[in-house]
């Protein structure tokens, strides 16, 4: 139900900003605002996309808990298309999502409404291989060994 109230509200939201923007300021100014924002929000988008790139690379590496840069690089995505759509709320929504603080709440918020069971790195015991009586490794083999060939030898047309 509160998906489809955001997909009627927005953009009756958006229609309604462009009307009083575009009679403030008038229409090509405002046009001027949405390229520009969409532009500047590319570029940081990119910018901070990269960094939590880092930063996930990072928590993996030091075998550390994934979840926020995870978190943080949707947010981040989510963050471009709101600036790359049309309009002036969706613009805020977006550049407010490109503050760092901001994101930092928000996991909070997100990761106290999700409850999770269960986090292990590495193999579980029941994926590790278990240890047999016997050591025979059964397998087939083919020779590869280069044969030589008639034409490996000299020349028949030149004496040695």
């Amino acid at each position: 139900m509160w998906l489809l109230f955001a997909f009627i509200a927005v953009p009756m939201i958006e229609i309604a900003l462009f009307i009083q923007v575009g009679g403030f300021i008038g229409v090509w100014w405002t046009l001027l605002i949405v390229l520009l924002t969409a532009i500047a929000g590319s570029y940081l988008v990119r910018n901070q996309g990269l960094r939590e790139i880092g930063n996930l690379q990072r928590s993996f590496s030091e075998l550390q808990d994934p979840t926020e840069p995870l978190a943080h690089g949707a947010m981040i995505l989510f963050a471009g298309a709101l600036l790359l759509t049309p309009g002036f709320f969706t613009d805020v929504v977006g550049l407010s999502l490109l503050v760092p603080a901001v994101r930092h709440k928000a996991f909070i918020w997100a990761k106290s409404k999700v409850k999770v069971q269960r986090f292990e790195m590495g193999e579980s015991p029941a994926q590790r291989p278990q240890p047999t009586g016997d050591r025979v490794i059964d397998g087939d083999f083919e020779d590869v060994t280069p044969q030589k060939s008639r034409n490996d030898g000299p020349s028949e047309w030149t004496r040695d």
